[in-house]
């Protein structure tokens, strides 16, 4: 069996607007599981850049916002997909949410399974009855939610 490198994948948490920022994923075609969900938004971490930079870069990415990382939420080993995942909190800073030009966003052909992406504030009450991946780490937020008030 071939020894694939294991990918990084850096995530923001970031409270925004009485809600909480999201990438809803619709119509996805490579995911035979789950053809609609919601995501924090985030990607892979990038040689040279840190933790913090990539959460950094991928929230102005994705929703063209600025934003400043506070603390390190979470960690997850997610062996099926040979990745590990890192959730920050972080603060909006500045910047229109909804303008990200990443290239998720183009046109590019390496996508066209991937659906769509839509950026999206969620309401807390709202939040519990998403599709929110991955799993583990909804769980983990809602309860964080009930205990810390973010």
């Amino acid at each position: 069996m071939e020894n694939r490198k294991r990918r990084t994948r850096v995530a923001g948490i970031i409270p925004m607007k009485d809600g909480f920022v999201f990438m809803h994923r619709k119509n996805v075609k490579k995911n035979k599981d789950y053809k609609e969900y919601y995501t924090f938004p985030g990607g892979g971490l990038e040689e040279g850049e840190t933790l913090e930079e990539c959460a950094i870069r991928e929230v102005k990415e994705e929703f063209g916002i600025n934003v400043k990382v506070i603390r390190k939420l979470y960690e997850l080993e997610n062996d099926d997909l040979n990745m590990k995942e890192y959730f920050y909190l972080c603060e909006y800073i500045d910047g229109e949410f909804g303008t990200g030009e990443g290239e998720e966003f183009s046109n590019n052909p390496k996508y066209k399974d991937s659906g769509e992406y839509i950026p999206e504030i969620i309401k807390r009450e709202d939040i519990e009855k998403l599709m929110l991946l991955p799993l583990e780490i909804k769980e983990k937020f809602l309860h964080d939610l009930e205990e810390r008030n973010f």
